[in-house]
C-alpha cells in the first residue's frame, strides 16, 4: 500500500487470503515518497517467490501502476478513497487507465477484499487446494444471500 492509513482498507485483502490458506506479505511502499523502495521491491517480487502483486493506493494512485512497470508479475490496483481525494474517483481512474503494455487490474473503490479474492484466482490455475477452497469460499457467499432471503422471506 502506498500508505499505512490505507491499512484500514488493504487489511481486507490480507484477511481473504489468510482465509483462503494463501501466503501473502503486507508492507509500506510510496511511489512518491519512497521511490527506490517501489523499484526495489517490485523489481525483486518474483525473485522472492511473490506471483501476484495487490497495490493499493489513494489520491494519484501511482503506485500500481509504477509497480506493474518494474515487473512481469500481474498486479492488481485497489483505488483508495483518501483523505484529499475526489470522492475516489482520482484513484480508480489513475488505476485504470494504463498505456497498453502496461496492464493493472483494477477492483472497485475500496474493494481490497476483491483483489484478495482475484489473485487467488489467478493463483488457483495452478493450485488444485486453492481451487477447492474458492469453490468453499464462494459457495459460502451462496448461501449467506440464500439464508438472508429466507429471513426476509418469512
Amino acid at each position: 500500500m502506498g500508505s499505512k492509513s490505507d491499512l484500514h482498507i488493504m487489511q481486507d485483502a490480507a484477511d481473504v487470503l489468510k482465509e483462503l490458506g494463501v501466503n501473502y506479505e503486507i508492507t509500506v511502499v510510496s511511489a512518491h515518497r519512497t521511490p527506490d523502495r517501489m523499484f526495489s521491491y517490485a523489481r525483486a517480487a518474483a525473485d522472492r517467490g511473490i506471483k501476484v502483486i495487490i497495490a493499493g493506493a489513494g489520491g494519484a494512485a501511482h503506485l500500481p501502476g509504477m509497480v506493474a512497470s518494474l515487473t512481469h508479475l500481474p498486479v492488481i490496483g485497489v483505488p483508495v478513497k483518501s483523505s484529499n481525494s475526489i470522492d475516489g474517483w482520482d484513484s480508480i481512474l489513475s488505476i485504470l487507465q494504463m498505456p497498453n503494455g502496461i496492464p493493472v487490474a483494477t477492483v472497485a473503490l475500496n474493494a481490497a477484499k476483491n483483489a484478495g479474492i482475484l489473485a487467488a484466482q489467478i493463483l488457483s490455475t495452478a493450485d488444485e487446494y486453492l481451487v477447492k477452497n474458492l469453490i468453499d469460499f464462494k459457495e459460502d457467499l451462496k448461501k449467506k444471500v440464500e439464508e438472508s432471503a429466507k429471513e426476509m422471506e418469512s
